[in-house]
């Protein structure tokens, strides 16, 4: 009895302290899914709440700026374990290729970088205007390589690939995706593919993007991948002919098409675009103490106003 009462306070505790009991969220996170936290108690019979590690937005809370005319966006403090700006941060929205950090997150995490992956048939990507790696069926490349071709150029072949090598098909990896959502507590968010390829049920939050890239960020060689502009990738085709192709991000932050706010370094991050989505961006930057932020912006009316708006919100940072 007394390890239930002290499993029981401490989950309250954490619910009230986290901001998590807020009545307005439309999926509050269920006992079921967050009775594990508390399993284990430490020393002083206490068990640390799911978010106490995170920056947390009650749901009915916006910060007012007529500059910022996307969607949704904002500003996470990993340090300080702050939210700097918010803007409809719980909005159900389609997350088009910022989907590819969920791919990339699980390859790294469950995968063997070093795995020879063989390109199969699902690579094969006909839906006009969809963003490639050039990747063919027979090819062979290492699963490392791989992440390359699908955070660089955002390659849906390699997404695509990915999620076979990983789970036998594109189905299957959806569920791994889903289920590695629900454990780091993103519950407004679904996923029915590697790639954000456009699906009425695919969708993500900017709240729930910040969860799944602030895991990201973990991975060294996550870290590693969204902080290269250009990799040259070298492996055979399905005749055992050697194929090398050069990919090149598309941040205007690293390619210095737009200026970085004076003070901050982009680390890198994740574009993506659809008619649907509209111009999407998630990103780490960090100032001059070292600190890491994760910004968001999603539903942009073009790739222009993305980074005035992505601007307009990481200025926020230093004020």
């Amino acid at each position: 009895m007394k390890k239930f009462f002290l499993i029981l306070a401490a989950g309250v505790s954490a619910a009230w302290i986290s901001g998590c009991a807020d009545r307005n969220l439309e999926q509050p996170y269920q006992w079921s899914q967050r009775a594990s936290a508390f399993e284990s108690l430490d020393a002083g019979g206490t068990a640390e709440g799911f978010a106490a590690d995170l920056c947390v937005i009650p749901a009915d809370e916006s910060w007012d700026d007529p500059m910022v005319n996307a969607e949704a966006a904002a500003v996470f403090d990993l340090s300080d374990k702050d939210v700097i700006f918010g803007k409809n941060a719980f909005r159900r929205l389609y997350p088009a290729s910022t989907t590819k950090v969920m791919t990339a997150l699980l390859a790294i995490k469950y995968g063997n970088l070093d795995d020879v992956v063989t390109v199969t048939e699902d690579a094969v990507i006909t839906e006009s205007g969809a963003t490639l790696a050039h990747i063919e069926p027979g090819d062979q490349i290492t699963l490392g390589q791989l992440l390359y071709g699908l955070m660089l150029p955002s390659g849906n072949d390699a997404g695509a690939a990915i999620a076979v090598h990983m789970a036998g098909s594109i189905e299957k990896f959806a569920d791994m995706m889903n289920e590695e959502a629900r454990s780091l507590g993103a519950t407004g968010t679904h996923f029915v593919n590697p790639h954000g390829l456009n699906d009425p049920e695919h969708y993500t939050t900017a709240y729930d993007l910040y969860l799944i890239f602030n895991e990201a960020l973990k991975q060294p060689y996550f870290r590693q991948v969204i902080g290269t502009t250009a990799y040259t990738a070298q492996y055979t085709d399905a005749d055992g002919n050697p194929v090398t192709q050069t990919w090149k991000g598309g941040n205007w932050y690293m390619t210095g098409e737009r200026e970085t706010p004076e003070g901050l370094t982009v680390l890198g991050g994740k574009t993506g675009t659809t008619n649907a989505a509209g111009y999407c961006l998630i990103m780490a930057v960090q100032d001059e103490a070292q600190k890491e932020y994760v910004s968001v912006v999603m539903k942009a009316g073009s790739r222009p106003d993305l980074y005035a708006n992505m601007t307009q919100i990481i200025q926020k940072i230093s004020n």
